[in-house]
Order: structure tokens, then sequence, then C-alpha cells
């Protein structure tokens, strides 16, 4: 069992950090309101900090996960950040999705400190998070990766060192090229499908077992039908992922012009009154119309 930190209780941290105590870690956690962290502890008999400093001092591990890159930055360098409080052999775990420049950075930052940095976004949404089986994908060094892994898959199904720092928040911008684009195609099918007078639930039924089929079929075929929008990963955080993808391939190459327009599909329903909607909602544009 190792002592741990969590900075960040979000919809994703909150049940992340609950996994951990309930493996027997000894978990300490900071959120940036503090009256959530101090319910966090009532509830799962954790101890709460003040500072991302505070809750840093003395662990094995910490573990981050907040909004964006600005956000990270402000727990992990900022004042009273984490990093004031890093020494050598510790290992910091951020399951943000950020930019791999971000990870890269931090990762230097925390070498200089002789400690390790892991940049590890997750897959598998709310859900996910509460049921305790996420997808992890990491960047880093292997040695400190091989000690961490043990310790997130008490919240994870599958977790694995993609390469150097940077590679998992890369893979974690090819998982959202990927689900953007399954969206779509599922949003334009059912759009189809009832344009042409078909039973919807039927079509899924059938297709769902062959070469379409996909965990979004799956998961969110019914409810996209039903124009039900009010669970899972949110249209802005879906956009937020986007751009940092659109810029990673601005300074790659990469040719992405299927999630270059998905991406400004999710500004139309943004426009819509959907920032808080699910991903799923691309079709409601289509509804629309």
């Amino acid at each position: 069992m190792a002592k741990v930190a969590f900075l960040g209780l979000g919809v994703m941290g909150y049940p992340m950090a609950r996994h951990l105590k309930a493996k027997g870690h000894e978990v300490t956690v900071y959120n940036r309101t503090s009256s959530k962290a101090d319910k966090w502890a009532f509830e799962n008999g954790g101890r709460a900090a003040k500072t991302p400093r505070e809750a840093t001092e003395g662990q094995e591990i910490v573990f981050a996960c907040v909004g964006n890159d600005d956000d990270l930055r402000q727990v992990t360098i900022g004042e009273d950040g984490a990093f004031h409080a890093l020494k050598s052999g510790m290992i910091f775990v951020d399951h943000t999705t950020a930019s791999a420049e971000v990870a890269r950075e931090l990762y230097a930052a925390a070498k200089e400190k002789g400690a390790a940095f892991i940049d590890a976004p997750v897959s598998g949404g709310q859900a996910g998070a509460e049921n305790g089986v996420l997808t992890v994908m990491c960047g880093g060094d292997a040695e400190p990766y091989a000690k961490a892994e043990p310790v997130i898959m008490s919240f994870a199904r599958a977790c694995r060192l993609m390469g150097a720092p940077g590679a998992g928040q890369l893979t974690k911008m090819v998982n959202q090229i990927c689900i953007a684009g399954l969206l779509q195609g599922l949003s334009e099918g059912i759009h189809f499908g009832k344009r042409a007078g078909l039973d919807i639930e039927a079509v899924l039924d059938v297709i769902s077992k062959g070469a379409a089929g996909s965990w979004q079929m799956e998961n969110r075929g019914k409810t996209m039908n039903q124009g039900k929008f009010d669970f899972g990963f949110a249209v802005d955080w879906m956009r937020k992922d986007l751009s940092i993808v659109l810029g990673e391939a601005r300074n790659n190459g990469a040719l992405l012009p299927v999630t270059a327009l998905i991406d400004q599909f999710y500004a139309e329903v943004q426009g819509m009154g959907g920032n808080r909607w699910d991903t799923s909602s691309l079709i409601a544009r289509l509804e629309k119309k």
C-alpha cells in the first residue's frame, strides 16, 4: 500500500480518489474548493489538505486530475504548488487531458528535483471513474511507471506505458479523434434511418452485431435516438480536447479535416445551449434542421 495524494476532485477525481482509499492506500486530497475536499475526507476517511504543496509533503505518489494546461501548471509549479514539495524518488502522475508540451515541461521540472512525472490521461468518462474501469495511457520513464502502475490499477481496467514523456497525451489525442468521428457517423446514421422511416432501435440492435458496432453505438445509440444528452462527457470538455488535438496537428503536420469539421459541429451544439450536453449530442444539430 502507498501513501498518495490526489489533487482535483471533479467528476473524475472524486471517485478515482475514493477507489484508491477503498484499495487500502493512505490518501490525502486537495481541491480548489476546500469544502469539497473536506466532504471527501469525511465520506472516505482520508485527509484534506489546504494546498497542493501541503497535500504532496511526505507522499510516495501524487495524482492530479484538473481542467487544462493552466490549471495543471497552477497546482504543480504555481504558488503553493505540489512541485515545491517534490522530493527525490517521488512520482507525480497526471490524469488531466492536457497538451504533450506541458507534459514534457513538467517532466523536466520534476526530474530537476530527482522526482518522476508520468502523463497519464484517461478514457472511460465519469461512468468509468465511478466504476473503477478507466483506461489509462501513459508517457514517461519505465522504472517509475512500473512502481505507479499497480496503484493506478485501483481505478483502472487497463494501463499501458506508451512511450516517452508526452506519449500518454498524444495517445489520448488519437482516442478523441476516433471518438469524434464515430459519434458523427453514428449521428448521421441514426438521422438517416429516422428520415427513411426505420425502427431505429431495431436497426441499432442488428448493426451493432456487425462491423458497424462500437462502444458508442452500444452505450449511446438508444439515448441519441431519444434525444437524451444529460450524462457522460460534456461538449465543452470535448472542444477543449479537440483544440489540443488540432494544435498538435499543426505542429506535427497531421491532416485532420474531419476532426476540424466535427469541432465546428460541436461549436454549433454549444450555440444551441448544449455546452454541458454529452458528446453524443452531435445528432441534435441534425435533428433541428
